[in-house]
């Protein structure tokens, strides 16, 4: 799969990705699972492909 996410991009998606997750461990009551956002970041800057800019970028 060809990648799409630039090596800075992807290293702040993981770091942003991170964070979030950080937030489900350290952050008590029902605000926690909204850290679980951060997996799409982490996801996206892993791989190294992001179908947003997929839709939006024309090759």
């Amino acid at each position: 799969m060809p990648t799409n996410v630039q090596n800075i991009d992807r290293i702040i998606r993981i770091s942003f990705g991170i964070a979030l997750l950080a937030i489900v461990a350290f952050v008590p009551g029902n605000w926690r699972w909204a850290g679980l956002i951060g997996l799409v970041p982490l996801a996206t800057g892993l791989i190294g492909w992001c179908p947003v800019y997929a839709w939006f970028t024309r090759d």
